[in-house]
C-alpha cells in the first residue's frame, strides 16, 4: 500500500479535472460513499496516437484540451481513504494527479491496489512508475490472472517490480470475488480477446449500493458465451468496449482482423433493452479514429439519441 501525503496545492481543483460524463447514467455520489471515477477513455495508445497527423488527430495535437488518456478507472472509498485503480495505463502520473484531485490533495489517500485486464500495453505498462527510477513504491497489491503473474514475474523490467517489492501479485483464479474496504467486491471473469501473453478479464464490481461491469476489451459479442442485455440488466453501470464506431474507420485494414464489437453492433444487440436499462451502457476505449471523441459528431448524437451514454474523463458514479 502506498500513503502519500500531499501539501495544499494553491489552485483550483476544478482546472484539473475533465468535464463530468454527459449522458445517461450520470450519478452524483453521496460524499461518503463509494464511487467510480473514470481517469482515462481511449484505447491503449491515448489521443491523439504517435505519428497520427490526420485531421481526426490534429485537432488534439494543436488544441491540449481536447487530449484523452487511456482508458481506465478508479473504485474510490471515502470512509477508508483508499482507491484502486482498474488497469494501470501509461498514461498513470496524470491520471494519479486528477484522481488526488478529485479526492483531497491535503489529506492522506492511499493506492490500496490495481486490477489489471491483460497483457496489452494500455493495460499493465503503467505499473513502471511503481518503480524506484519514479515513485518507489512498496507492495502495491497488484491483482491478475495466473498468465499475467507469470508474465510479470518472468519478464524484465516487470520482474524487478517483483523482486523489489514494489508490486505485490495478488492471484485472481476461478472466479473468485475480491473482498475490499468500504463493502466493495471485485469479481473477474474471462472474456475472448487476442490473449498472446496473458488472459483477458472484465470485471464485476459491487459496491454497498450500486454494481458495475467493465470490458474495455474484448472480441466480438457473438465469440462471448454470455447474454450481455441480460448482464446489463443485473447491474447499474456497464463500461463496454467501443474501442471503433463502424466499419471501415481505418482505411486500408481488414477491420475483421481487429475483432472489437463496433459500437453500431453494440446499439443494434442492445435494442431490446428497456430506456432505463439503455442508461446502464457507458461506452469506452476509443480508438483515435473513433468519432465518439469529436463532441459534436454525428456519431455522438446518434448514440445519445438512442438512449446510451459515452464515458467521459471526470465522470462519477455512485456505488
Amino acid at each position: 500500500m502506498i500513503r502519500q501525503i500531499l501539501g495544499v496545492l494553491a489552485l483550483t481543483i476544478s482546472a484539473a479535472l475533465a468535464a463530468p460524463g454527459d449522458g445517461p447514467g450520470e450519478d452524483a455520489a453521496p460524499a461518503e460513499a463509494p464511487y467510480i471515477l473514470v481517469l482515462g477513455v481511449a484505447q491503449d495508445a491515448s489521443y491523439p496516437q504517435a505519428e497520427c497527423y490526420r485531421p481526426h488527430c490534429m485537432r488534439g495535437w494543436e488544441d491540449p484540451s481536447l487530449r484523452g488518456t487511456a482508458t481506465s478507472i478508479a473504485v474510490v472509498d471515502p470512509e477508508s481513504q483508499g482507491a484502486y485503480l482498474f488497469d494501470a495505463t501509461p498514461d498513470m502520473p496524470d491520471q494519479l494527479y486528477r484522481l488526488r484531485a478529485a479526492t483531497s490533495l491535503d489529506e492522506p489517500y492511499s493506492l490500496d491496489g490495481v486490477f489489471l485486464t491483460h497483457g496489452h500495453i494500455g493495460h499493465y505498462t503503467g505499473l513502471m512508475h511503481f518503480g524506484r527510477e519514479v515513485m518507489g513504491a512498496r507492495n502495491v497489491p497488484v491483482y491478475a490472472m495466473p498468465r499475467m503473474r507469470e508474465f510479470l514475474s518472468t519478464n524484465g523490467p516487470w520482474d524487478q517490480l517483483v523482486g523489489l517489492e514494489n508490486i505485490e501479485l495478488r492471484d485472481l483464479e476461478d472466479g473468485a470475488a475480491v473482498d475490499l474496504r468500504g463493502g466493495i467486491t471485485v469479481t473477474h471473469f474471462l472474456v475472448p480477446h487476442r490473449d498472446e501473453y496473458t488472459e483477458t478479464v472484465g470485471y464485476r464490481i459491487d459496491g454497498p449500493n450500486r454494481s458495475a461491469i467493465f470490458i474495455p476489451d474484448i472480441d466480438k459479442w457473438d465469440r462471448w458465451e454470455v447474454d450481455l442485455p441480460a448482464l446489463i440488466r443485473e447491474v447499474d453501470y456497464a463500461f463496454i468496449d467501443a474501442t471503433f464506431y463502424a466499419d471501415g474507420e481505418i482505411p486500408g485494414r481488414a477491420m475483421e482482423m481487429i475483432p472489437h464489437p463496433f459500437v453500431v453492433e453494440s446499439m443494434a444487440l442492445l435494442e431490446v433493452l428497456t430506456p432505463e436499462e439503455r442508461a446502464r451502457v457507458h461506452f469506452i476505449h476509443f480508438n483515435h479514429t473513433n468519432p465518439l471523441l469529436i463532441e459534436g459528431s454525428d456519431a455522438q448524437e446518434a448514440v445519445r439519441a438512442a438512449g446510451f451514454s459515452i464515458a467521459a474523463e471526470g465522470m462519477r458514479l455512485g456505488l
